[in-house]
């Protein structure tokens, strides 16, 4: 089976096109990292400045801009959408994919199935078939962690110049698509190379450069991804004012590292969830015996120790750093899909026990489908998340065509290692996707911002300015077109004086039960509470006097 190259390619893509599809017509915009970034991207294309970030009339530094101009790059050619901003990052998912198989092979050129099997398990994870839906900056900061690793072998090949001429422009671009973070993903494995570089299949002396010109190629690297990253940094930094030029060019980065301002968790936080992450192949037998059987082979292979220092190392640099996210570790996870990779092509596919044959098809089908059955209890029984109104509005019947997939998987699991990683691939997907439909209508309910924003437009139109409390993120700002910055107000002695400057206005404001007394003019649920939308007239003084909150 796939005697012809390209087939797994054309799989491949074929799995992340569905998985993407069915997401951004089954998801809104998910307050509050999408709705914001497309906001940011909003109101530069509004004010023509495409140097400097802009949120809310501000500067915005906690993100760099590449992100931002590519959404920019697809309105110029399609006009202002609300589809292409949220294709940019998942076409970065899949450039990521496609060059963690050109990886695997340039490392293992006699296993050309490593390849295939780690970007289709790359895939078929749970965590990075969800992650590559959505509209954030890892994706891309994985697609150039795996660019600068494909560098960095290059160089290690003999092709020093070219090499480590990639190594730089994934730096650069990496740092101008999520900051200087590309470096804890990147320089570890450059600096070291001779850990891996001589024990790299195919090797020879030849081929290996000198140490000293290595980590000079290393340097120069470094060096034009600096130039990369300043040519936007410095005349952004002189155009945005003090406080922005000390954030993004010392704040943001030195603050995630010391004392993170947000999502501050354990050092062991990451080591809890990665069993999670894995999933489902951290439960498949076959994984497991491969890797015992290749365990003392790839301990001497240069490729196995590259992708283990990349990840280790990225592991421990990110679990020292206060703040965490799950996905902060998405440019990680092309080394744990080309270990995967590497140790189920390396061995034989079935070694003639009955039982392990039974397990191997069993346990990822068993998984599935025990997923799908407590999602479909949860919504019989009416157990709904705590910012649902009603589990029964879900729509169980995608859970049917799991199981349908997950009973032919069973039947028929595949007969190479790329055609078996390929069927728990298309499992995965196939979850992933019957998710996103059965959540569909408890998304729209609790999430979608579309009509609010455009009723909010509406009164902008009339001439009302807006007003809130504490913090914005520009939830309805790129959903509505909105063109005029919130007023954001701590206090009802702050919120008189912004309304004597605006006499037309309207107060939006979060609450977990409306203001007795007064209804908005419009309202919308979000998770458990309701945002509502008032003039300023008839919002409750009570309501006022406690800052918003009632």
């Amino acid at each position: 089976m796939f005697a012809h190259r390209s087939i797994p390619v054309l799989i491949l893509c074929a799995l992340w096109a569905v998985t993407v599809a069915t997401a951004l017509g089954a998801r809104p915009l998910l307050p509050v990292d999408e709705t914001r970034y497309l906001a940011v991207a909003w109101e530069m294309w509004q004010r023509g400045d495409f140097l400097v970030p802009y949120l809310n009339g501000e500067p915005y530094s906690h993100k760099p801009p590449l992100l931002f101009w590519l959404m920019h790059a697809g309105w110029s050619v399609f006009g202002v959408n609300d589809w292409w901003p949220r294709l940019v990052a998942p076409l970065f998912g899949l450039a990521a994919l496609l060059l963690t198989r050109r990886l695997g092979r340039l490392l293992w050129p006699e296993l050309p199935a490593a390849g295939d099997v780690a970007a289709l398990a790359a895939l078929g994870a749970l965590y990075w078939t969800l992650f590559t839906t959505m509209t954030m900056f890892d994706m891309l900061h994985g697609c150039f962690a795996v660019a600068g690793m494909i560098g960095l072998v290059m160089a290690a090949r003999g092709r020093l110049v070219g090499g480590f001429a990639v190594f730089g422009l994934a730096v650069g671009f990496g740092v101008l698509g999520k900051g200087p973070a590309i470096l804890v993903h990147l320089l570890p494995v450059a600096l070291a190379a001779p850990l891996w570089v001589r024990c790299l299949e195919g090797q020879s002396d030849g081929d290996t450069p000198g140490w000293g010109r290595w980590y000079a190629g290393v340097g120069a690297g470094v060096v034009l991804g600096a130039a990369i990253g300043l040519a936007w940094a410095l005349p952004a930094a002189a155009s945005g004012g003090d406080a922005y030029r000390d954030a993004i060019l010392w704040g943001q980065s030195a603050g995630r590292m010391v004392d993170s301002f947000a999502h501050g968790r354990p050092f062991w936080w990451f080591a809890a969830i990665l069993p999670v992450m894995v999933l489902p192949w951290l439960i498949w037998p076959a994984a497991w015996r491969a890797a015992r059987g290749a365990a003392a082979e790839m301990a001497k292979d240069g490729g196995a120790r590259l992708a283990f220092v990349w990840f280790i190392l990225a592991f421990i640099a990110f679990s020292a750093i206060s703040g965490k996210q799950p996905h902060y570790l998405v440019p990680e996870f092309p080394a744990l899909a080309l270990l995967f990779g590497r140790a189920l092509a390396a061995v034989p596919h079935d070694d003639g026990n009955p039982f392990w044959r039974r397990a191997d098809h069993c346990v990822p089908a068993v998984l599935v489908l025990a997923l799908a059955a407590v999602l479909a209890a949860a919504f019989h029984f009416d157990l709904k998340p705590s910012w649902a109104t009603s589990a029964g509005d879900a729509q169980l019947w995608p859970l049917a065509g799991v199981v349908a997939i997950a009973v032919a998987y069973w039947r028929r699991p595949g007969s190479t290692a790329v055609s078996r990683v390929l069927r728990i691939a298309a499992l995965s997907v196939a979850l992933i996707v019957a998710v996103h439909v059965t959540l569909r209508p408890l998304m729209a309910e609790s999430h979608d911002f579309r009509a609010f924003s455009k009723n909010l437009k509406a009164f902008e139109d009339q001439g009302y300015s807006f007003v809130t409390f504490g913090k914005y993120h520009g939830q309805f700002h790129f959903l509505g077109r909105l063109s005029k910055p919130f007023g954001i107000v701590d206090g009802p002695a702050e919120l008189d004086a912004w309304l004597k400057d605006h006499p037309k206005a309207m107060i939006v404001a979060l609450h977990r039960d409306l203001p007795s007394g007064t209804m908005p003019s419009v309202q919308v649920r979000f998770r458990s509470r309701l945002i509502g939308a008032w003039p300023a007239n008839e919002y409750p003084p009570r309501v006022k006097r406690l800052g918003g909150v009632d």
